[in-house]
């Protein structure tokens, strides 16, 4: 495949930025001949992951699957983006084990909920404020910032392009092939 596989995991709150990053980052990957695979929560939830609801358990769940489904492709030799809330600390350090030794860095997706409230579209967060959502993330449910991410992106002020760029840079240093690998 000429690379090394790969997987960023990146966490935030709803609105935070993340599937925008990591159409961002999947489109510079594959421009410069990386295969790659995004892992989104929204189509996860829409088909492997359907049978989970909101529940503490169930979000648990949504992890571990989605970094079992990350941890195949990457074998496979894939870069794996996945764009998750993620909300739990150690939900995510288990994602981490589960990959193994698969390079894996978590991606802190930090934009304030002041912001990703401002930017919601579906007007998610007014319906968990109005209680029609119940165990929304960073309303009536707790979001567990990284406390020392491999790479933390601000999307408050800065452009996309701007924002994913620290990421794609990573995600190239890491799949690049290993010094005397045929390519």
């Amino acid at each position: 495949m000429g690379q090394r596989p790969a997987i960023a995991w990146m966490t935030g709150l709803s609105g935070a930025g993340k599937s925008t990053i990591a159409d961002a980052v999947d489109r510079a990957l594959t421009e410069a001949g990386r295969s790659t695979m995004v892992l989104d929560g929204d189509n996860l939830r829409q088909g492997l992951n359907r049978d989970l609801g909101f529940t503490a358990a169930d979000r648990i769940e949504n992890i571990r699957r989605a970094a079992e489904a990350a941890r195949l492709m990457a074998e496979a030799g894939l870069v794996v983006i996945v764009s998750l809330i993620s909300p739990f600390r150690a939900e995510r350090a288990d994602a981490r084990a589960i990959v193994g030794d698969i390079p894996f860095l978590e991606v802190f997706i930090d934009t304030p909920l002041s912001v990703c409230e401002a930017r919601d579209p579906k007007g998610l967060y007014d319906q968990a404020r109005a209680g029609k959502i119940p165990n929304f993330t960073g309303i009536s449910a707790p979001y567990e910032a990284p406390t020392e991410p491999d790479l933390a992106l601000q999307t408050r002020d800065q452009a996309v392009a701007d924002s994913a760029q620290p990421l794609i840079a990573a995600l190239f240093r890491l799949s690049a092939h290993a010094p005397g690998r045929p390519a």
